[in-house]
């Protein structure tokens, strides 16, 4: 199938904010993100490929199948499947969000396609990677409605008795976790939050035969108008992923006009925004890295779902920082990544 070609993240450039600058050739740029993503007033936005997108091929080698498949043609959302071919019985399949603060990324980006195969390979599951639509020009929640949207296709999956997708023989519905990093991370537990007003049972029922039974948020990107000490004092080389204005200015594109990062789709601990105590029932793990800047917030978000009596692990990956896993190539990050993957599996096998 044709995928969108979304633009790529730049990994090592300087991500400090611009807003406002003149361009004698483009018109007047309203917000950007060096070598990420530029958005200009009268609505057009450029985000530069630098990170390649990839086809699904993999080398035969690792133990896993890919292909694409389209979800919805009339907003061209698909998904990326990656498939274990040496494991033999049902497997639990994984709905993974890409980050990207909303704005950027891909399911086709060549450090998803990586991690994501390998994830699959290491953790013997299925991985459904949703390619859903960007900010500004879908700000939220159009996300949010393409995770549902996601897993509604996965209903009707399960419930077809003559599907033809080629994956479906080795998929156990009643075993199915959502997933993601940074923004994608966030999109999980919103979607999570937006089934049925949060309740277990009726979110239970929404999505029957499917089963879910865990949530995995790695990084998660929330905000708030209140700085935490990490966002604050944390010191950011020129090459991280992710500093404080770059923060910011995602948020100002993804979120409706006019709304503070107190709106409850970027800080869940904002008055208004769900009780926790109201939240499914479902086992949470939470992945943070210890150089990141939203490592307090996270660390407060994983506090109050313990307060509010859920089941919550949490693991804080040490000398790494934001999206390490799909963007650093460190031998540090290559074990941390390999700790992740560990985390994973033993967080799906063990519920």
């Amino acid at each position: 199938m044709r995928t969108r070609r979304m633009a790529a993240a730049k990994v090592g450039s300087n991500l400090s904010h611009k807003i406002g600058r003149d361009c004698h050739q483009h018109g007047v740029v309203a917000e950007e993100i060096d070598g990420l993503i530029k958005a200009y007033k009268d609505g057009r936005v450029e985000r530069p490929q630098i990170v390649p997108c990839v086809t699904s091929t993999l080398a035969p080698g690792l133990g896993v199948t890919s292909r694409d498949t389209v979800i919805d043609n009339f907003t061209n959302i698909w998904a990326r499947f990656y498939v274990p071919i040496k494991f033999q019985g049902k497997l639990p399949l994984l709905v993974y969000f890409h980050g990207g603060g909303f704005c950027v990324g891909s399911a086709a980006w060549s450090c998803y396609h990586d991690f994501l195969a390998r994830l699959a390979a290491k953790a013997n599951c299925i991985i459904m990677s949703v390619n859903y639509r960007l900010a500004p020009e879908n700000p939220l929640p159009a996300a949010y409605d393409d995770g549902i949207k996601a897993l509604k296709w996965l209903k009707q999956q399960a419930l077809s008795v003559c599907t033809d997708n080629w994956w479906t023989s080795q998929w156990n519905f009643s075993d199915v976790f959502l997933a993601g990093d940074s923004a994608g991370a966030n999109i999980a537990f919103n979607v999570i939050t937006r089934l049925d007003s949060f309740n277990a049972g009726q979110a239970a029922a929404a999505i029957k035969p499917l089963t879910l039974k865990g949530i995995i948020l790695i990084q998660p990107f929330f905000g708030g108008e209140a700085r935490t000490h990490s966002e604050k004092h944390s010191v950011q080389s020129p090459r991280s992923a992710l500093n404080l204005a770059a923060s910011d200015t995602y948020w100002r594109l993804a979120l409706p006009c006019g709304a503070s990062r107190d709106h409850p789709w970027c800080n869940p601990l904002a008055k208004g925004s769900v009780k926790l105590e109201d939240f499914g029932r479902f086992p949470i793990m939470v992945c943070i890295s210890e150089m990141d800047i939203l490592k307090d917030r996270s660390l407060e978000f994983v506090a109050s779902l313990g307060r509010a009596g859920k089941r919550v692990e949490h693991v804080v990956h040490k000398g790494v920082g934001h999206a390490f896993q799909i963007l650093s190539k460190s031998q540090l990050s290559q074990t941390r990544t390999l700790e992740i993957m560990a985390r994973i599996k033993g967080f799906i096998s063990g519920i």
